[in-house]
Protein backbone atom coordinates (compact mmCIF):
# COMPACT_ATOMS: atom_id res chain seq x y z
CA UNK A 1 0.00 0.00 0.00
CA UNK A 2 1.32 3.43 -0.93
CA UNK A 3 2.33 5.69 1.98
CA UNK A 4 0.88 9.19 1.77
CA UNK A 5 3.66 11.75 2.28
CA UNK A 6 4.56 14.42 3.16
CA UNK A 7 2.46 14.81 6.29
CA UNK A 8 1.27 18.24 7.51
CA UNK A 9 3.60 20.16 9.78
CA UNK A 10 2.52 20.60 13.40
CA UNK A 11 0.79 23.92 14.00
CA UNK A 12 0.33 26.33 16.88
CA UNK A 13 -2.86 24.79 18.20
CA UNK A 14 -4.25 24.34 21.69
CA UNK A 15 -4.57 20.69 22.69
CA UNK A 16 -7.00 20.24 25.54
CA UNK A 17 -7.50 17.24 27.77
CA UNK A 18 -9.12 16.69 31.12
CA UNK A 19 -6.08 17.32 33.30
CA UNK A 20 -3.63 19.04 30.96
CA UNK A 21 -3.66 21.63 28.21
CA UNK A 22 -0.88 22.17 25.70
CA UNK A 23 -0.79 25.78 24.56
CA UNK A 24 1.62 27.44 22.12
CA UNK A 25 4.22 29.07 24.33
CA UNK A 26 3.64 32.80 24.84
CA UNK A 27 5.55 35.12 27.14
CA UNK A 28 2.52 37.12 28.25
CA UNK A 29 0.57 34.01 29.20
CA UNK A 30 3.18 31.61 30.54
CA UNK A 31 6.30 33.44 31.72
CA UNK A 32 5.43 34.02 35.37
CA UNK A 33 4.18 30.53 36.20
CA UNK A 34 6.89 28.80 34.15
CA UNK A 35 9.54 30.86 35.96
CA UNK A 36 8.09 29.72 39.29
CA UNK A 37 8.20 26.10 38.17
CA UNK A 38 11.76 26.44 36.85
CA UNK A 39 13.08 28.04 40.04
CA UNK A 40 11.23 25.91 42.58
CA UNK A 41 13.32 23.83 45.01
CA UNK A 42 14.91 20.91 43.17
CA UNK A 43 14.11 22.29 39.71
CA UNK A 44 17.77 22.80 38.80
CA UNK A 45 18.31 19.03 38.82
CA UNK A 46 15.57 18.69 36.18
CA UNK A 47 17.70 20.84 33.85
CA UNK A 48 20.80 18.70 34.32
CA UNK A 49 20.40 16.88 31.01
CA UNK A 50 18.57 19.59 29.04
CA UNK A 51 20.30 21.82 26.52
CA UNK A 52 19.50 24.92 28.58
CA UNK A 53 20.31 25.65 32.21
CA UNK A 54 17.87 26.44 35.02
CA UNK A 55 16.97 30.05 34.15
CA UNK A 56 17.21 33.35 35.92
CA UNK A 57 14.29 35.74 35.25
CA UNK A 58 16.30 37.57 32.59
CA UNK A 59 17.53 34.36 30.99
CA UNK A 60 13.99 33.01 30.75
CA UNK A 61 12.84 36.20 29.03
CA UNK A 62 15.66 35.82 26.51
CA UNK A 63 14.76 32.15 26.02
CA UNK A 64 11.14 33.05 25.28
CA UNK A 65 12.29 35.61 22.72
CA UNK A 66 14.46 33.00 21.04
CA UNK A 67 12.08 30.03 20.91
CA UNK A 68 8.57 31.42 20.48
CA UNK A 69 8.99 32.40 16.81
CA UNK A 70 10.39 28.99 15.84
CA UNK A 71 8.54 26.35 13.85
CA UNK A 72 11.07 23.65 14.76
CA UNK A 73 11.35 23.15 17.66
CA UNK A 74 7.70 24.10 18.21
CA UNK A 75 7.27 24.71 21.94
CA UNK A 76 4.13 24.17 23.96
CA UNK A 77 3.37 25.22 27.50
CA UNK A 78 2.17 22.36 29.70
CA UNK A 79 -0.72 23.81 31.69
CA UNK A 80 -2.33 22.17 34.70
CA UNK A 81 -6.02 22.38 33.78
CA UNK A 82 -7.06 22.50 37.44
CA UNK A 83 -5.06 25.67 38.19
CA UNK A 84 -4.45 27.28 34.80
CA UNK A 85 -0.75 27.51 35.63
CA UNK A 86 2.05 26.61 33.24
CA UNK A 87 4.03 23.96 35.10
CA UNK A 88 6.30 22.84 32.26
CA UNK A 89 7.16 22.95 28.60
CA UNK A 90 7.81 20.47 25.79
CA UNK A 91 8.48 20.69 22.07
CA UNK A 92 7.74 18.92 18.84
CA UNK A 93 11.10 18.98 17.10
CA UNK A 94 13.26 17.51 14.36
CA UNK A 95 10.11 17.47 12.29
CA UNK A 96 10.44 15.57 9.01
CA UNK A 97 7.10 15.70 7.12
CA UNK A 98 8.69 13.98 4.12
CA UNK A 99 9.04 10.79 6.17
CA UNK A 100 6.32 11.31 8.77
CA UNK A 101 8.77 11.50 11.68
CA UNK A 102 8.77 13.88 14.66
CA UNK A 103 10.41 13.95 18.09
CA UNK A 104 9.04 15.02 21.46
CA UNK A 105 11.88 16.73 23.26
CA UNK A 106 13.22 19.56 25.40
CA UNK A 107 10.82 18.35 28.08
CA UNK A 108 10.66 20.11 31.42
CA UNK A 109 7.87 18.92 33.69
CA UNK A 110 8.06 20.75 36.99
CA UNK A 111 7.69 19.12 40.39
CA UNK A 112 3.98 19.98 40.54
CA UNK A 113 3.17 17.76 37.54
CA UNK A 114 6.05 15.29 37.14
CA UNK A 115 4.80 11.69 37.42
CA UNK A 116 1.17 12.87 37.65
CA UNK A 117 -1.78 12.54 35.31
CA UNK A 118 -1.00 16.04 34.02
CA UNK A 119 2.38 14.99 32.61
CA UNK A 120 1.02 11.69 31.35
CA UNK A 121 -1.81 13.46 29.56
CA UNK A 122 0.63 15.99 28.11
CA UNK A 123 2.38 13.05 26.45
CA UNK A 124 -0.97 11.54 25.43
CA UNK A 125 -2.13 14.79 23.80
CA UNK A 126 1.10 15.15 21.81
CA UNK A 127 1.02 11.55 20.60
CA UNK A 128 -2.64 11.72 19.64
CA UNK A 129 -2.05 14.97 17.74
CA UNK A 130 0.99 13.58 15.93
CA UNK A 131 -0.51 10.21 15.02
CA UNK A 132 -4.27 10.75 14.74
CA UNK A 133 -4.54 14.37 13.59
CA UNK A 134 -1.38 14.72 11.50
CA UNK A 135 -0.90 11.10 10.43
CA UNK A 136 2.79 10.76 11.32
CA UNK A 137 4.38 7.31 11.26
CA UNK A 138 7.07 7.62 13.93
CA UNK A 139 7.27 9.54 17.23
CA UNK A 140 10.75 9.75 18.74
CA UNK A 141 12.08 10.31 22.27
CA UNK A 142 15.80 10.91 22.77
CA UNK A 143 17.75 11.64 25.92
CA UNK A 144 21.20 11.53 27.47
CA UNK A 145 21.98 7.87 28.08
CA UNK A 146 22.81 8.80 31.70
CA UNK A 147 19.34 10.32 32.23
CA UNK A 148 17.72 7.40 34.03
CA UNK A 149 14.43 9.20 34.85
CA UNK A 150 13.88 10.13 31.19
CA UNK A 151 14.66 6.61 30.05
CA UNK A 152 12.22 5.16 32.57
CA UNK A 153 9.55 7.60 31.41
CA UNK A 154 10.04 6.63 27.77
CA UNK A 155 9.64 2.97 28.63
CA UNK A 156 6.65 3.65 30.89
CA UNK A 157 4.90 5.45 28.03
CA UNK A 158 5.51 2.54 25.67
CA UNK A 159 8.42 3.79 23.57
CA UNK A 160 10.79 1.07 22.33
CA UNK A 161 14.51 1.37 23.03
CA UNK A 162 16.48 1.39 19.77
CA UNK A 163 20.04 1.81 20.98
CA UNK A 164 22.65 4.35 22.04
CA UNK A 165 24.43 6.75 19.70
CA UNK A 166 27.86 7.03 21.31
CA UNK A 167 29.58 10.43 21.43
CA UNK A 168 26.56 11.86 19.68
CA UNK A 169 26.77 15.41 21.07
CA UNK A 170 28.65 17.75 23.34
CA UNK A 171 26.19 19.42 25.73
CA UNK A 172 27.27 22.02 28.28
CA UNK A 173 30.86 21.10 27.54
CA UNK A 174 30.41 17.38 28.26
CA UNK A 175 30.07 14.32 26.07
CA UNK A 176 26.56 13.03 25.51
CA UNK A 177 25.76 9.50 24.44
CA UNK A 178 22.15 9.62 23.25
CA UNK A 179 19.59 6.89 23.99
CA UNK A 180 17.02 6.59 21.19
CA UNK A 181 13.42 5.51 21.71
CA UNK A 182 10.51 5.49 19.28
CA UNK A 183 6.81 4.79 19.08
CA UNK A 184 5.18 3.80 15.77
CA UNK A 185 1.70 4.59 14.54
CA UNK A 186 0.70 0.91 14.67
CA UNK A 187 1.96 0.68 18.25
CA UNK A 188 0.08 3.82 19.28
CA UNK A 189 -3.21 2.28 18.19
CA UNK A 190 -2.52 -0.58 20.60
CA UNK A 191 -1.13 1.51 23.46
CA UNK A 192 -3.64 4.37 23.32
CA UNK A 193 -6.53 2.66 25.17
CA UNK A 194 -4.30 1.64 28.07
CA UNK A 195 -2.65 5.05 28.38
CA UNK A 196 -6.02 6.74 28.17
CA UNK A 197 -7.15 4.54 31.04
CA UNK A 198 -4.14 5.52 33.14
CA UNK A 199 -5.02 9.20 32.98
CA UNK A 200 -8.78 8.80 32.64
CA UNK A 201 -8.31 11.10 29.69
CA UNK A 202 -11.19 10.08 27.50
CA UNK A 203 -10.62 11.40 24.02
CA UNK A 204 -8.66 14.46 23.04
CA UNK A 205 -11.25 17.00 24.11
CA UNK A 206 -10.35 19.78 21.72
CA UNK A 207 -7.74 20.69 19.15
CA UNK A 208 -8.17 24.27 18.02
CA UNK A 209 -6.09 26.95 16.44
CA UNK A 210 -4.33 29.24 18.85
CA UNK A 211 -5.72 32.73 19.11
CA UNK A 212 -2.42 34.23 18.08
CA UNK A 213 0.43 32.91 15.99
CA UNK A 214 3.03 33.00 18.68
CA UNK A 215 5.00 34.90 20.99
Amino acid sequence: MSISLPRPRPQRVNLEGRYARLEPLRHEHHYASLLAACTAPGAAERFRYLFDAAPTPAALTTWFEQVTPLQDPLFYAVVDASTGRCEGRQALMRIVPEHGVVELGSIFWGAAIARTRVATEALFLSAEYVFHTLGYRRFEWKCDALNAPSRRAAERFGFSFEGVFRQHMVVKGENRDTAWYALLDSEWRELKPGLRGVVGAGELRRCRAAASAAG
